[in-house]
């Protein structure tokens, strides 16, 4: 096998521990579940997951050593991401969750969102490649691969942990959502949660 069945055992609890703490990927998913319901909770969990993987294979192959040793390019990706954030709260503001005529949330574009803020998170890329390695044995070879099984895992329960978080929110959130006043509330902490997650990765230091 190309990963030890036992260091495999060892990594799936850990990885559970991890993927069932709270941080910015399940508030995420639990903001696109007040904001467009269950669908588009599901949604922006895969892709979460799918810009984790993304981020797993650039670690695996060397290019998240690269990234996190340029501080420029490291920078440059995390006011992206802090810019696309603030973006979607200031979306979120301008489209009431009740009204008759507001477009529904697309599932193609919550997973879209989703991915597009996992990738611009450089401090995923890091936490990898903190945490992979400590995993994966170099002296069976195929290093992208031994991280692409335990990447896959990761992915796996958080896209399970982050889209039930996300569906919870999204059946509250619709059945609240019928009153104005409530509405304007979910509204409100959706498009700050946005907000807050923009002001955290500004404000993370590389440490």
């Amino acid at each position: 096998m190309i990963v030890d069945p036992w260091t495999l055992a060892t990594f799936v609890p850990a990885a559970l521990a991890l993927n069932l703490t709270p941080g910015a990927d399940m508030m995420f998913c639990l903001a696109q579940g007040l904001r467009g319901g269950p669908r588009p909770a599901v949604a922006a969990s895969a892709g979460v997951s799918a810009g984790s993987m993304v981020n797993v294979m650039l670690a695996g192959l060397g290019l998240g050593a690269l990234v996190a040793s340029l501080p420029g390019l490291f920078e440059a990706i995390r006011w992206v991401g802090v810019a696309y954030l603030l973006m979607l709260a200031w979306k979120t503001l301008r489209a009431p969750l009740a009204a008759q005529d507001a477009p529904p949330v697309r599932p193609s574009r919550a997973f879209r969102d989703g991915f597009l803020v996992n990738l611009t998170n450089p401090k995923v890329i890091l936490f990898i490649l903190a945490f992979i390695p400590q995993f994966v044995d170099p002296a069976r070879g195929a290093i992208l691969p031994q991280f692409l099984i335990f990447g896959s895992v990761i992915a796996l329960g958080g896209f399970i942990i982050n889209a039930a978080v996300g569906c919870g929110a999204g059946g509250i959130g619709r059945v609240l959502a019928r009153d104005l006043r409530v509405e304007r509330a979910l509204r409100w902490t959706s498009a700050s949660v946005f907000g807050l997650l923009a002001a955290k990765l500004a404000w993370d230091t590389r440490a």
